[in-house]
Protein backbone atom coordinates (compact mmCIF):
# COMPACT_ATOMS: atom_id res chain seq x y z
CA UNK A 1 0.00 0.00 0.00
CA UNK A 2 1.16 3.54 -0.69
CA UNK A 3 2.76 5.53 2.11
CA UNK A 4 0.19 8.30 1.86
CA UNK A 5 -2.86 9.35 -0.12
CA UNK A 6 -0.92 11.43 -2.63
CA UNK A 7 1.26 8.44 -3.62
CA UNK A 8 -1.63 6.02 -4.11
CA UNK A 9 -2.70 5.31 -7.71
CA UNK A 10 -6.47 5.19 -8.27
CA UNK A 11 -6.19 1.63 -9.55
CA UNK A 12 -5.44 0.43 -6.02
CA UNK A 13 -8.93 1.51 -4.93
CA UNK A 14 -10.89 -0.32 -7.60
CA UNK A 15 -11.54 -4.00 -7.00
CA UNK A 16 -14.75 -5.74 -8.07
CA UNK A 17 -17.23 -3.02 -9.05
CA UNK A 18 -20.64 -2.73 -10.65
CA UNK A 19 -21.35 -0.15 -13.34
CA UNK A 20 -23.32 3.03 -12.50
CA UNK A 21 -26.86 4.09 -13.33
CA UNK A 22 -29.50 1.39 -13.83
CA UNK A 23 -32.49 2.62 -15.86
CA UNK A 24 -34.70 -0.17 -14.47
CA UNK A 25 -34.87 1.50 -11.05
CA UNK A 26 -35.56 4.90 -12.61
CA UNK A 27 -38.74 3.51 -14.20
CA UNK A 28 -40.11 2.13 -10.94
CA UNK A 29 -39.73 4.74 -8.18
CA UNK A 30 -42.47 3.07 -6.11
CA UNK A 31 -39.93 0.36 -5.25
CA UNK A 32 -38.42 2.77 -2.74
CA UNK A 33 -40.38 2.93 0.49
CA UNK A 34 -38.65 5.22 2.94
CA UNK A 35 -37.78 3.43 6.17
CA UNK A 36 -34.24 4.71 6.57
CA UNK A 37 -32.24 7.80 5.70
CA UNK A 38 -30.37 6.38 2.71
CA UNK A 39 -27.07 7.72 1.43
CA UNK A 40 -24.42 6.98 -1.16
CA UNK A 41 -20.77 7.36 -0.15
CA UNK A 42 -18.22 8.01 -2.89
CA UNK A 43 -14.52 8.51 -3.49
CA UNK A 44 -13.71 10.78 -6.43
CA UNK A 45 -10.77 9.43 -8.41
CA UNK A 46 -8.27 11.52 -10.37
CA UNK A 47 -10.11 11.02 -13.68
CA UNK A 48 -13.33 12.40 -12.13
CA UNK A 49 -15.02 9.01 -11.79
CA UNK A 50 -16.51 8.13 -8.40
CA UNK A 51 -16.26 4.76 -6.67
CA UNK A 52 -19.18 4.35 -4.27
CA UNK A 53 -21.09 2.20 -1.79
CA UNK A 54 -24.65 2.44 -0.48
CA UNK A 55 -25.22 3.30 3.21
CA UNK A 56 -28.64 2.39 4.63
CA UNK A 57 -29.12 3.87 8.13
CA UNK A 58 -28.77 7.43 9.45
CA UNK A 59 -27.49 9.03 6.25
CA UNK A 60 -28.25 12.59 7.40
CA UNK A 61 -25.30 15.00 7.81
CA UNK A 62 -25.63 15.27 11.59
CA UNK A 63 -24.73 11.56 11.91
CA UNK A 64 -23.18 10.13 8.74
CA UNK A 65 -21.50 13.37 7.70
CA UNK A 66 -19.95 13.74 11.15
CA UNK A 67 -18.85 10.05 11.23
CA UNK A 68 -17.25 10.33 7.79
CA UNK A 69 -15.29 13.41 8.90
CA UNK A 70 -14.25 11.79 12.18
CA UNK A 71 -13.35 8.24 11.08
CA UNK A 72 -12.88 8.26 7.30
CA UNK A 73 -10.88 11.40 6.62
CA UNK A 74 -8.15 10.23 4.23
CA UNK A 75 -8.35 8.80 0.74
CA UNK A 76 -7.01 5.46 1.97
CA UNK A 77 -9.56 5.21 4.82
CA UNK A 78 -12.39 6.13 2.46
CA UNK A 79 -11.21 3.54 -0.07
CA UNK A 80 -11.08 0.85 2.62
CA UNK A 81 -14.63 1.74 3.72
CA UNK A 82 -16.01 1.62 0.17
CA UNK A 83 -14.09 -1.55 -0.70
CA UNK A 84 -16.47 -3.56 1.49
CA UNK A 85 -19.41 -2.58 -0.73
CA UNK A 86 -22.92 -1.67 0.37
CA UNK A 87 -23.52 -1.45 4.10
CA UNK A 88 -26.11 -0.99 6.78
CA UNK A 89 -23.87 1.47 8.64
CA UNK A 90 -20.28 2.69 8.45
CA UNK A 91 -19.97 2.66 12.25
CA UNK A 92 -22.17 -0.10 13.61
CA UNK A 93 -22.74 -1.28 17.15
CA UNK A 94 -19.38 -3.05 17.07
CA UNK A 95 -17.57 0.15 16.04
CA UNK A 96 -16.88 -0.98 12.48
CA UNK A 97 -18.80 -1.03 9.18
CA UNK A 98 -21.66 -3.52 8.86
CA UNK A 99 -21.39 -4.74 5.26
CA UNK A 100 -24.11 -6.62 3.41
CA UNK A 101 -21.41 -9.03 2.19
CA UNK A 102 -21.01 -10.23 5.78
CA UNK A 103 -24.53 -11.64 5.59
CA UNK A 104 -23.92 -13.29 2.23
CA UNK A 105 -25.08 -10.58 -0.20
CA UNK A 106 -23.00 -9.71 -3.28
CA UNK A 107 -23.06 -5.90 -3.26
CA UNK A 108 -19.69 -4.62 -4.49
CA UNK A 109 -18.83 -0.93 -4.92
CA UNK A 110 -20.20 0.93 -7.93
CA UNK A 111 -18.08 2.95 -10.36
CA UNK A 112 -19.73 6.06 -11.83
CA UNK A 113 -18.15 8.01 -14.69
CA UNK A 114 -18.64 11.43 -13.07
CA UNK A 115 -20.43 13.39 -10.34
CA UNK A 116 -23.67 13.66 -12.35
CA UNK A 117 -23.90 9.89 -12.79
CA UNK A 118 -23.02 9.39 -9.09
CA UNK A 119 -25.89 11.68 -8.04
CA UNK A 120 -28.25 10.01 -10.53
CA UNK A 121 -27.29 6.59 -9.15
CA UNK A 122 -27.91 7.80 -5.58
CA UNK A 123 -31.35 9.10 -6.55
CA UNK A 124 -32.62 6.59 -9.10
CA UNK A 125 -30.90 3.32 -8.10
CA UNK A 126 -31.05 3.68 -4.35
CA UNK A 127 -33.64 6.35 -3.53
CA UNK A 128 -31.09 8.20 -1.40
CA UNK A 129 -31.74 11.43 0.42
CA UNK A 130 -28.04 12.29 0.67
CA UNK A 131 -24.87 11.63 -1.33
CA UNK A 132 -21.37 12.20 0.03
CA UNK A 133 -18.22 12.22 -2.01
CA UNK A 134 -14.64 12.60 -0.84
CA UNK A 135 -12.52 14.82 -3.07
CA UNK A 136 -9.28 16.73 -2.44
CA UNK A 137 -9.17 15.62 1.20
CA UNK A 138 -12.68 16.68 2.20
CA UNK A 139 -16.25 15.39 2.24
CA UNK A 140 -18.94 17.13 0.21
CA UNK A 141 -22.60 16.44 1.01
CA UNK A 142 -25.46 16.72 -1.48
CA UNK A 143 -29.09 16.71 -0.41
CA UNK A 144 -31.25 14.96 -3.00
CA UNK A 145 -34.96 15.16 -3.77
CA UNK A 146 -35.94 18.34 -2.03
CA UNK A 147 -37.94 21.30 -3.24
CA UNK A 148 -41.34 21.56 -4.91
CA UNK A 149 -40.67 19.01 -7.66
CA UNK A 150 -38.65 16.62 -5.42
CA UNK A 151 -35.94 16.35 -8.11
CA UNK A 152 -33.56 19.04 -6.97
CA UNK A 153 -30.02 18.60 -5.66
CA UNK A 154 -28.06 21.01 -3.52
CA UNK A 155 -24.77 20.98 -1.71
CA UNK A 156 -25.18 21.36 2.06
CA UNK A 157 -22.70 21.75 4.92
CA UNK A 158 -21.69 18.91 7.21
CA UNK A 159 -21.92 19.93 10.89
CA UNK A 160 -18.83 19.93 13.07
CA UNK A 161 -18.92 17.27 15.80
CA UNK A 162 -19.91 18.55 19.22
Amino acid sequence: MAANDADAPDSMYIGHVERGFDPFFHQFPFLFTQMATRALIGLQLTDGSILSAYHHWDGYPEWLGVKLNEKFNTKIKVAELIDGGDMSACDGDNGRPEYYSERGEDTPPTLNVDLNEFLETADCNYGCEYAYHFVDGEWICHQLNYGPDRHMVREIPIPVAA
